[in-house]
């Protein structure tokens, strides 16, 4: 205990980092929720739904962007309509170790990973992709495939996607 609380006294710069300058209150979360629903929806209709101003609406947001609880706007299309009508999952299993900001290097240079974590058990990462068919889709395993550092992939190409919260 007493080195938690050392920890967060000597390294404010962690503590900024991990820590948000005031926790988000229901009207934050609500404005949240408009926003995921719309991220165009403006602020004075915002505002009348939850009992403030559009002013006021601006601020809370403005705060939501300058603490990273909002990272950006953004749209949503259809994955179909850019032509990329094949998704698959590969787990991706490394020879050794290899760090993660090697993992993200290596799967930014391939433009079909549209998804990437670092994962707990067998494999080392698991990598979401996108490509407009099945050769596309191979053609870009084979990529990751070749790369120094990894072992083997395993994929599953989905069949049906079931729920998209992205």
């Amino acid at each position: 205990m007493l080195f938690c609380a050392l920890f967060w006294l000597f390294y404010p710069a962690l503590r900024n980092k991990y820590a948000y300058s005031s926790p988000m209150d229901t009207l934050d979360r609500k404005i949240i929720s408009h926003l995921r629903d719309d991220a165009r929806a403006n602020y004075q209709d915002i505002g009348h739904d939850i009992g403030l101003s559009p002013s006021a609406v601006k601020r809370r947001v403005d705060k939501l962007r300058q603490d990273g609880t909002i990272r950006r706007f953004t749209v949503d299309v259809d994955p179909a309509v850019d032509g990329l009508g094949v998704s698959a999952y590969v787990e991706l299993h490394c020879r050794g170790t290899v760090s993660p900001n090697e993992l993200k290097r290596l799967l930014d240079s391939v433009p079909e990973v549209v998804g990437a974590g670092t994962v707990s058990g067998d494999a080392d990462a698991i990598v979401h992709m996108r490509a407009t068919d099945i050769q596309a889709l191979e053609e870009a395993i084979e990529r990751v495939r070749l790369a120094p550092n990894v072992e083997f992939t395993k994929s599953s190409i989905v069949l049906s996607e079931l729920i998209d919260r992205d």
